[in-house]
């Protein structure tokens, strides 16, 4: 220990000198550092799309890029309900940094590629930029999701489709508060929900009055009622759900297309009450509106709204899967450069066998999250022309829905304690990641919902059974342990007692099959062979960083580290 004269005044400075940091993660290229990211977007049909991608991730992995995700959610949407004069403006303003986000999501197609771009892997090429984006910012991946699920319940109603699609799947972004038609590219948003119903929608109470003498599918109505979410508030358009009244009786529940700006060119009656406060997902404005009158025009079959909008529904639970495995794997990439960075008991912390084991189990989560949204991708990609995956993709997004979702909040949580005090405190990334991680098992169908919805699937669709089946199958006869819990699958899967009692149980041990499916068929044998061992064969303790000794761990971690 040096000799310290404490008689006398410190040196400037050498009390405060800055060791054993670790450098923040920037300045990569997000893509062609994720080894498991270019095998699965070449397995499932894009090899082309490494020409979009490269860049994109270089651009998405810089410094600035970073600091502009942190900035929109240190500085978060706020409210402007009246203008200076008591005019309603009902305006949502944004930090600059959201609109950059934005403006770079709407750029790289993030939100129109699938329906613009023709080519063989499309949607899959645009998973994969999702799902780079989502690992800088998550909040302003709402209104863009929404924006591109919108189109299949668009193609309903011709006529409101070829107004409002061009302006939907352009490739450019207007943040402007004005009238559609005068921005290249619109967003799109949806409101369904009520404060008295919740995730059951057919408790709805906001009812549509025609707005003249025709009714039915493409007509105007007026809408009075509210709707206790509605997320991104200053979208250009939204799908809702609202109930007719008809002499006859056919009435009912039906779907609106809902603009911010009248035809006549004046700010429709969608009043904004408020904006939530959110655990997580500061950047993106989520309020509660009221329709005073609100102009709008139905899309699909009067008193078939939910029908009309699943469509909908069904491309934004896809990416909530995508989303979900954007966080599970930065949560990895932050814990694995902080690891090698970081020193302790005389060694990096990645030196130490059970940070080892830690990240090692952290990476089979990526590994396995990563594989099941690229197949789906491919299963989009295709249904287009073959029922059969079509019908496999409505089951088997349900249940990685489910599955990823829920296995989000652990994997980041732990990730954040490899960081240890670090990870804890809100100058760095583990925070945020940590408070958004929640938000898609919730978003589009929390747990017992999805559960539910795949029971439906099991009994209404019988093909999607047998396609997800068929998918199992591919698997069989490559492990031992596979095959016994693809077995024990079919028995819960013939057992039609207590179904709803076991709907969570039945979701996990499928998407648990699905996932070693593709990695026994797609990873390297070091991955799959753990997978397997420890979340089929039971090797595996009660927490995350429990695998059991005989796995190649070295193996596994090559593929972790984004740097």
């Amino acid at each position: 220990m040096p000799n310290l004269d404490l008689s006398q005044p410190p040196a400037h400075g050498t009390t405060h000198a800055v060791l054993n940091q670790a450098t923040p993660l920037e300045g990569h290229n997000s893509f062609t550092t994720d080894v498991a990211l270019q095998e699965a977007v070449a397995r499932e049909g894009a090899s082309w799309s490494a020409a979009e991608l490269t860049p994109l991730g270089a651009t998405l992995g810089s410094a600035e890029l970073i600091e502009h995700g942190r900035l929109a959610n240190a500085h978060g949407p706020e409210v402007r309900l009246f203008d200076r004069f008591g005019h309603r403006v009902n305006q949502v303003r944004y930090h600059p940094s959201y609109h950059v986000l934005m403006k770079t999501s709407a750029e790289a197609g993030i939100h129109a590629q699938p329906w613009t771009d023709p080519r063989p892997g499309a949607m899959v090429t645009r998973l994969a930029k999702n799902f780079l984006m989502g690992q800088v910012e998550q909040g302003h991946g709402c209104p863009i999701t929404m924006t591109f699920a919108v189109v299949p319940s668009l193609r309903l109603q011709p006529e409101i489709a070829d107004v409002w699609l061009p302006r939907v799947t352009a490739w450019a972004y207007d943040g402007e508060d004005k009238p559609a038609d005068q921005k290249a590219g619109c967003t799109m948003g949806m409101a369904m929900t009520e404060k008295q119903g919740g995730s059951d929608v057919r408790a709805n109470t906001t009812r549509a009055l025609p707005d003249g003498n025709a009714t039915g599918p493409g007509a105007a109505y007026r809408l009075v009622g509210h709707k206790w979410f509605c997320s991104a508030p200053m979208s250009d358009a939204f799908l809702t759900l609202a109930h007719t009244e008809r002499a006859d009786g056919k009435g009912g529940l039906s779907c609106f297309l809902v603009p911010r700006w009248q035809p006549d060119g004046t700010r429709n009656a969608m009043w904004v009450q408020r904006l939530k406060e959110k655990v997580g997902n500061r950047s993106n404005g989520s309020s509660e509106i009221e329709y005073h009158g609100a102009w709008a025009q139905m899309v699909g079959e009067e008193g078939r709204g939910v029908r009309t909008i699943i469509e909908m529904v069904q491309h934004t639970r896809l990416d909530c899967v995508v989303g979900s495995a954007a966080q599970i794997r930065h949560a990895v990439a932050q814990a694995t450069h902080h690891a090698h960075q970081r020193k302790a008991f005389g060694k990096r912390l990645a030196e130490h066998a059970l940070m080892q084991n830690l990240l090692a189990d952290l990476q089979l989560e990526s590994e396995a999250a990563t594989a099941v949204w690229a197949r789906l991708g491919r299963a989009y990609d295709e249904g287009k022309t073959d029922p059969v995956q079509r019908a496999f993709a409505r089951i088997a997004t349900a249940v990685s829905k489910y599955h990823i979702c829920k296995r989000t909040p652990s994997v980041v949580y732990e990730a954040m304690e490899a960081h240890g005090g670090n990870g804890y405190v809100d100058d760095g990334p583990m925070g945020r990641l940590y408070r958004d991680a929640p938000l898609n098992s919730i978003w589009e169908g929390s747990g017992n919902v999805i559960a539910l919805d795949v029971l439906r699937a099991m009994v209404r669709e019988p093909e999607a059974v047998a396609a997800f089946r068929a998918e199992l199958s591919l698997a069989a006869g490559v492990d031992r342990r596979y095959d016994a819990w693809l077995a024990k699958l079919a028995d819960e899967l013939a057992d039609g007692a207590d179904l709803e009692l076991r709907a969570r149980r039945l979701v996990e041990r499928m998407a648990l099959a699905f996932e070693a499916s593709l990695l026994l068929r797609h990873a390297p044998a070091a991955v799959s062979d753990a997978f397997v061992a420890t979340r089929l064969g039971g090797d595996h303790g009660g927490e995350l960083g429990t695998l059991p000794r005989g796995l190649d761990l070295s193996a596994i971690l090559s593929r972790a580290r984004c740097a």
